[in-house]
């Protein structure tokens, strides 16, 4: 067994079991307690212990294009890092440790996990590494990131390290009301992605795994700015109302109706989709107010459109929508996107369409297989393509079905 580090009176660390409980331990009983602004101190004493030094922390940005350095006591700051370019990006695209030969010995970076949503990176110098340094790390690696997204809810230190440019109140209380962008599970895997990040305004979705079955929605709020986001958090609360006490995913779109009609009026509505996934067997069920078909991707692919029934648009006082259904197929994908994705104009040219962006799902999955990485490149590749200019809020919602397992 190698040192893998030394500690600062230069002795050997222990890498026993009990070693690594003292400093899971710590991490542990002190965690619940220290201050936002004083974590960094904590996570860079514990790593310290292993040998390490130049600890950092790196925070995913609302744009996922950078990894931000946290910026407090105890830690390394130095510069964002781009999430494609970089090994911190590596680490955080791959969802695995990157570890990188140094002069003076290694840098590794590994990803902050927390039920499969990616926090960002805790990156870590040492002397060199050996298995028993690396499962300490994989794990207090665990630890930080349930830390981070427990303070996430009571401090504005994290919400301010993760913008890289000023954002909008309409974007505030949007993403206020997001669940983690990102979920994995044996069964399931989701992950979204909401641009324009810093200005989204009546883009919205939401989702919550119960028991064995992933409930799902999307809304696209008509108009822009505040109102578009108050009719987006009102239709995504009534959701959560009519979801919790559940009601049947028909009956959803009545309370979400009613809502609406009943806080704006007759000349207001939201387009919304709304999904109920059977995680045990496959079994797909799926409403649609209005709102653009979802994609079927199979084996990377698309290979059609879930076209179904339709009511009008929530707010207006539709028929009371019919259940579509397919069964899906291990590894089968279910894309969700609003109208601002199709509707856009690429640069100097012509309206995106359905067409062209199966033609960038099919290249894009293609080549990167990950949910995360192609919701990612996806929106990314379609931002440039119209030259980083949104019109619309454009929105996706990636869900595979990994199977019954």
């Amino acid at each position: 067994m190698t040192a893998g580090g030394r500690r600062g009176d230069g002795a050997d660390a222990d890498r026993s079991e009990r070693f690594g409980e003292e400093v899971l331990g710590a991490l542990l009983d002190q965690g619940h307690e220290v201050p936002p602004h004083l974590l960094g101190r904590l996570v860079a004493r514990q790593t310290g212990r292993l040998g390490g030094r130049e600890t950092s922390l790196l925070l995913q940005d609302y744009g996922q294009e950078w990894l931000v350095p946290l910026p407090v006591d105890g830690l390394t700051a130095g510069d964002a890092q781009p999430i494609d370019g970089s090994d911190a990006g590596r680490a955080f695209r791959e969802s695995r440790s990157v570890e990188v030969p140094r002069a003076d010995g290694v840098r590794i970076h590994l990803p902050l996990l927390d039920g499969g949503d990616q926090v960002g990176v805790l990156a870590v110098t040492l002397d060199d590494v050996d298995d028993d340094v690396r499962r300490l790390l994989r794990r207090i690696a665990v630890l930080v990131a349930d830390m981070l997204v427990t303070k996430h809810g009571y401090t504005d230190l994290f919400f301010r390290v993760r913008r890289r440019q000023a954002m909008s109140v309409a974007a505030e209380i949007q993403w206020s009301l997001l669940p983690p962008l990102s979920m994995t599970t044996p069964r399931v895997m989701l992950a979204g992605v909401l641009e324009p990040a810093y200005d989204v305004a009546g883009d919205s979705f939401d989702y919550a795994l119960n028991d064995d079955v992933l409930h799902v929605a999307m809304v696209d709020a008509m108009g822009h700015g505040l109102d578009a986001a108050t009719m987006a958090t009102v239709a995504i609360g009534a959701y959560r109302h009519a979801r919790r006490i559940s009601v049947g995913l028909s009956e959803i779109y009545t309370f979400m109706d009613r809502a609406v009609a009943g806080q704006f009026g007759p000349d207001h509505f939201v387009t919304a989709q709304m999904m109920r996934l059977d995680t045990a067997t496959g079994r797909l069920q799926w409403v649609n107010a209005g709102h653009p078909a979802p994609l079927l991707v199979r084996g990377h692919r698309v290979v059609r459109r879930l076209h179904g029934p339709t009511t009008l648009p929530v707010g207006f006082g539709g028929p009371e929508p019919l259940i579509s259904e397919l069964s899906l197929e291990p590894g089968d994908r279910i894309m969700c996107f609003t109208d601002g994705l199709v509707e856009e104009h690429v640069l100097g040219g012509e309206e995106f369409g359905e067409e062209q962006l199966i033609g960038w799902v099919n290249g894009i999955e293609g080549r990167t297989r990950g949910i995360r990485a192609v919701a990612r490149s996806l929106s990314h590749t379609l931002k440039q393509a119209r030259g980083g200019i949104t019109t619309d809020d454009a929105t996706l919602l990636l869900i595979e079905w990994r199977g019954a397992n």
